[in-house]
């Protein structure tokens, strides 16, 4: 292979310079739409099945409500957001949700060890809302640009069409953000016992918007009221061994018998703004936000209470969209989000097509009818209604267009500034900590269970991922290296030995704020490790 065959390119042909980060207004962002390379490259992940989702294939749904308390906390939820969905208490919203595995196959086992997708379309007076997220509350990745090469690597090898630890571990190794999700997936909790014992999560960081135009930092979360269960590898064969769908079973039993589950809807609030002095940047999803220092505050609650009635017209059809947010929540910086902003959408239009939202599942509360100037498409059914058939444009001089809304009493206004370029994200002290926090919270039973799955997969996969696997973990938590490199048969010394990975900070330390995926600054100085406080 010559040097030039090696080179990474676009589908145009151009040598792409840096596949790691988007490109960005300073290191937090915003994301800009000139990112062709990653447009391309999401754009394309979007098509790469037909008609099967490409992720969260295997799901099930079911319809319900959400009755918001009109509170967060004890403060009117007013004082935070503008948006009815919160603020209106005792409202029932029309809710569908759609719960799913992540890597697997349409009619893939319910038991496998996955995140569960937990995603809700609430049908508002103000139109949808979608939130789309998982039950374990953070992610693998940090920036949008990797989403696929993340989703390649846990899916089954090009080769053998096998699911390989090797491909997983190898991908992870390279990206030390990922041992937060890692130790949660390997641990029981990443097979809950059912949907309804299960946690939800918005995952990404969105923001909250009064009337007066004031923001702040939130993240979503559901709590289930029947608790939290999860399964251990061995209980979960068991399940298989009889019932590949026991989770949707579960689920539409217990709706049927009137049982029906419950989740208390939280948020967690945080000034709007860098926040320097928290160890994470709250914009990484790869993190979570400490409960002790930004508490769930209860905002409402969701309860399922009826079942499809058909499962392909509701369930497969449904289509939800990061980027579908009502008045009064409103996008961060978040680069996942800004990512999934553009692919998830496209997505639907290309597996469901152009006009998916003109189906029942999809469309908005008869409350809140579209009034569209879009036309035409494959599969349209209905044309979206203005005062003139003729006029499917705005502005017209004679007044007979479809009109702008009103405008709010004040809008949020955002300040940015920075260089645009590629960014390494330089808080990284937590890349390691919170993952050894998490181990530690564990229960024996639970680490035990983390353990013998790592160990299991360790001795899938060849030496140099075993090393750098224990290096991170030892790094995680010296008891949590020193147990899955003894029960693997790994040396210790020789992974310990390991140096850092190329161009990444190192453990427990962070890089030189605005430090660009060359290594350089925005000062034009080399980057400079800075050790955690």
């Amino acid at each position: 292979m010559t040097e030039q065959s090696n080179i990474l390119t676009t589908r145009q042909g151009h040598p792409v310079r840096d596949n790691q980060s988007t490109r960005t207004v300073g290191e937090r962002g915003p994301a800009t739409l000139e990112n062709y390379q990653f447009i391309e490259k999401i754009t394309h992940f979007d098509r790469e099945r037909i008609p099967e989702r490409v992720v969260h294939a295997r799901g099930a749904g079911a319809h319900g409500y959400f009755e918001a308390y009109g509170k967060i906390g004890d403060e009117p939820a007013s004082k935070y957001t503008r948006a009815k969905v919160l603020t209106q208490a005792g409202v029932k919203t029309p809710t569908f949700v759609r719960f799913s595995t992540v890597a697997g196959a349409k009619e893939s086992p319910e038991t496998e060890r996955d995140p569960r997708g937990f995603a809700i379309k609430f049908k508002t007076v103000e139109g949808n809302w979608d939130l789309v997220g998982n039950n374990l509350k953070v992610f693998f990745i940090r920036d949008a640009i990797k989403f696929p090469d993340m989703i390649h690597a846990f899916k089954p090898d090009p080769i053998t069409n096998r699911q390989e630890a090797w491909r997983f571990f190898d991908f992870v190794g390279m990206h030390p953000e990922s041992l937060h999700m890692v130790t949660i997936l390997k641990s029981p909790w990443g097979i809950p016992a059912t949907f309804r014992e299960m946690e939800g999560s918005g995952v990404n960081t969105y923001k909250l918007v009064n009337d007066k135009g004031e923001a702040v930092l939130c993240k979503f979360h559901f709590e289930p009221k029947l608790g939290v269960r999860n399964l251990t590898s061995e209980q979960a064969s068991a399940i298989q061994a009889k019932d590949v769908g026991h989770c949707t079973r579960d689920l539409y039993d217990n709706i049927a018998k009137g049982n029906f589950p419950e989740w208390e809807f939280c948020v967690q609030i945080m000034p709007d703004g860098p926040n320097d002095h928290l160890s994470f940047d709250p914009l990484d999803d790869t993190k979570a936000w400490p409960v002790d220092q930004f508490p769930l505050l209860p905002v409402g609650r969701l309860v399922l209470d009826r079942m499809p009635s058909n499962f392909f017209a509701e369930v497969e059809q449904s289509a939800f969209g990061t980027g579908v947010l009502v008045d009064g929540i409103d996008f961060s910086d978040d680069k996942m989000l800004q990512g999934r902003t553009l692919s998830y959408s496209d997505t639907q239009r290309y597996r469901v097509g152009a006009n998916y939202l003109q189906l029942p599942i999809n469309a908005p509360a008869p409350g809140a009818v579209a009034r569209t100037n879009q036309r035409d498409g494959q599969m349209t059914y209905t044309v979206d209604g203005g005062p003139n058939p003729n006029v499917n444009y705005e502005p017209s001089v004679l007044g007979q267009s479809l009109k702008e809304a009103p405008k709010p009493h004040a809008e949020y206004h955002q300040a940015v500034e920075g260089k645009l370029g590629r960014y390494q994200t330089s808080r990284t002290t937590n890349d390691y900590t919170q993952a050894g926090e998490r181990y530690r919270s564990f229960e024996a039973w639970e680490r035990d269970d983390l353990i013998n799955n790592l160990v299991n997969d360790m001795k899938a996969c060849p030496e140099p991922i075993q090393l750098r696997m224990v290096w991170h973990f030892l790094h995680c938590d010296e008891d949590y290296g020193t147990r899955v490199a003894q029960g693997a048969g790994i040396d210790i010394a020789k992974a310990r030995a390991l140096p850092p990975l190329p161009g990444r900070a190192a453990p427990h330390k962070a890089l030189k704020a605005e430090t660009y995926t060359d290594g350089t600054t925005a000062q034009g100085n080399a980057p400079r490790q800075q050790a955690a406080e």
